[in-house]
């Protein structure tokens, strides 16, 4: 008979991560377990990731909601759409349950990335901070041999950023580092259009969430004026069905679209975006919404597998002081699986 149960495990940033949100010190994960009681030494584990002031989940309800869920597992297998505002927990049960149909060896989706014999190009994550934090960030990037950077901007004086800008593209043209920005929603619907025009001036490949979601007239507007490219990323959270995300591509028209599936409901829920934005023409990748290995891993993995050749923002592995151990590894701004490294899964057993 299948069982489940589910642990809290808060995961500490090695250095305070800025946003224009706020700024992070740690953030919750709780994952789900699942596994026979015939054979409890063989499970499957999801991780429920939780960004607070981004994630959909309503934290005062999440424990409860787990626990109902642990109690009444075949009830939720069978219906997961019952999670549906519950999206980190809808993505932990569909991991668990991929991984406890492997036979709980952490490989769902099994290809040469596991085998490791391939890897997936990844970019280089620079978090917002003071001007001369964020110059130590891209230089160490650029030594570790990232050519895709992806710069959060909007929390510190907007000419210090162009500053920070123009000295990248002194140093490195667009055909050698490939710039992404990432705003989090920080620009004034009335600005947002000016600024992107000064963006521009340093090939900038895109640039995410220029304003909050919501305003989309106004979104409409910046993705047919705007010099840069735009990605919708938190625009996405919240909808559901094919009609309503077929509505939105079709109203706002953008660029690109950035795929979390903590955020969207998991990998099936995900799927539905890719196919909604390949029939639009729009371009995607894949990030992380700051999990722990064991997110990560699964979102890499099912990332593989969908061939996309872009940089993926899946370099969020050596954020945390008590990451679990794990067969991830960066080496020459690619994410690597080590097959022959284990898992240590301790730290969710105190």
């Amino acid at each position: 008979m299948l069982k489940a149960t589910f642990r809290k495990h808060d995961l500490i940033f090695k250095q305070a991560s800025g946003t224009s949100r706020g700024v992070l010190h740690q953030k919750p994960s709780w994952f789900i377990k699942l596994y026979d009681d015939q054979n409890p030494e063989v499970f499957g584990i999801g991780e429920c990731s939780i960004i607070p002031g981004l994630s959909p989940d309503n934290l005062n309800k999440l424990e409860t909601t787990l626990e109902y869920l642990t109690k009444n597992i075949d009830q939720f297998i069978k219906n997961p759409d019952l999670l549906i505002s519950f999206p980190a927990v809808q993505f932990a049960l569909e991991t668990a349950l991929i991984d406890f149909k492997n036979k709980g060896r952490r490989i769902l989706f099994p290809g040469d990335f596991t085998k490791g014999k391939d890897s997936i190009d990844i970019n280089g994550l620079i978090w917002m901070g003071t001007n001369e934090f964020m110059q130590k960030q891209i230089d160490e990037k650029l030594e570790q041999g990232f050519h895709c950077i992806k710069l959060k901007i909007g929390a510190i004086d907007f000419e210090e950023e162009i500053s920070l800008l123009r000295k990248i593209r002194d140093r490195y043209n667009g055909k050698t580092i490939e710039l992404r920005v990432d705003a989090n929603g920080a620009f004034h619907p009335k600005d947002a259009l000016g600024k992107l025009k000064r963006l521009s001036e340093f090939q900038i490949h895109s640039i995410e969430q220029p304003i909050k979601a919501g305003q989309f007239e106004k979104m409409a507007e910046l993705c047919l004026q705007s010099p840069i490219p735009i990605a919708l990323d938190e625009e996405l959270i919240g909808y559901t069905n094919v009609i309503s995300k077929n509505q939105l591509l079709d109203k706002i028209k953008p660029q690109y679209l950035i795929l979390k599936p903590s955020l969207l409901g998991g990998f099936e829920k995900s799927e539905e975006w890719i196919q909604m934005a390949e029939k639009h023409k729009i371009a995607w990748w894949v990030t992380s919404a700051l999990e722990s290995n064991i997110g990560l891993s699964a979102i890499a993995q099912w990332t593989y597998q969908l061939h996309n050749p872009m940089p993926q923002g899946l370099g969020t592995g050596k954020l945390f002081t008590n990451n679990l151990d794990s067969p991830l590894e960066i080496k020459n701004a690619k994410l690597y699986y080590q097959a022959k490294k284990s898992w240590n899964l301790k730290p969710l057993n105190r």
